[in-house]
């Protein structure tokens, strides 16, 4: 499954302002709303800031993953945002983030939840790539980027 084919014009932020890293994850849930409802984008958020606080998902380099499997949710849902400034959030090289990648996953699918963490981090790790990603003046553009670069 491509990363690209999961992003589309309400989950992909190209200006997300946020001023700590809790704003910035309620900000991203949120998109999946629309699609997943009210109640599911509740617990998504729940689970998502449980897993945070048990541990950091900034994994370095500007950049942070969090994640959660939710019991309830059927489908893969994933948001992009790139903040308008960095934010503290506690990442392994103890650097800001300025952008964050979220996927929330079903709660029976652990396989499939980790090929997709594999997946975003492989294509976040590239420096080409997270620069070509910052230089994007648009969510079009960033998922465009992204589908050339999964092309």
């Amino acid at each position: 499954m491509k990363i690209s084919d999961l992003l589309n014009e309400n989950n992909t932020i190209a200006d997300l302002s946020a001023a700590t890293k809790e704003e910035a994850i309620t900000k991203l849930v949120a998109t999946m709303e629309l699609s997943a409802g009210k109640e599911l984008t509740e617990t998504s958020l729940a689970a998502v800031l449980e897993r945070e606080a048990v541990m950091s998902t900034g994994v370095g380099k500007g950049l942070a993953i969090p994640h959660g499997r939710v019991k309830g949710v059927e489908e893969n849902y994933v948001a992009f945002g790139r903040l308008t400034s960095s934010i503290e959030y506690g990442s392994i090289d103890q650097m800001p983030v300025t952008m964050i990648f979220l996927l929330i996953g079903p709660e029976s699918q652990s396989s499939q939840h980790i090929k997709l963490l594999s997946r975003i981090s492989k294509l976040m790790n590239n420096d080409e790539f997270r620069e070509r990603v910052n230089s994007c003046s648009s969510s079009t553009e960033i998922i465009a980027a992204f589908q050339q670069e999964e092309a």
